[in-house]
């Protein structure tokens, strides 16, 4: 089964200061944005060819976001691997013993299908699945 890079999320305090950076250094456009209302985020998506960066800054001070920025501050928050077939990756997933944050596949932010392994359990970075 084919694993590609899908997106690489990244926390940011404010969207609008780092796009100096993939902008004006990098030269990116801007792709899209969404804001999250129930998960208290807003997004901003950017490629580098194939690859989403997925800057992502809170909205409220109860979100995800907020909770990650206070303990770690800015950075990388997530990889997200695109796979063919998410259940396989799920059920395989659990076999081999990684600590799922749900028992099955849920619709993300773009509406494909996505699950998440626990940081503890892949070497201290949250990991994402995305069938899309």
């Amino acid at each position: 089964m084919k694993v590609k890079i899908d997106h690489i999320g990244i926390a940011v305090r404010s969207i609008e200061e780092s796009l100096n950076f993939y902008q004006n250094l990098l030269e990116l456009e801007k792709s899209g944005e969404k804001v999250l209302e129930d998960r208290g985020i807003k997004v901003t998506f950017l490629y580098i060819n194939d690859v989403r960066i997925e800057l992502m800054e809170p909205i409220r001070n109860d979100s995800e976001i907020s909770k990650f920025l206070e303990k770690r501050g800015e950075g990388i928050h997530h990889i997200a691997y695109q796979v063919s077939d998410i259940e396989h990756f799920l059920k395989k997933a659990k076999e081999l013993g990684y600590k799922t944050l749900s028992d099955k596949p849920e619709v993300g932010a773009e509406g494909n299908l996505v699950f998440f392994l626990h940081p503890k359990s892949v070497h201290g970075i949250l990991t994402e699945f995305v069938e899309k």
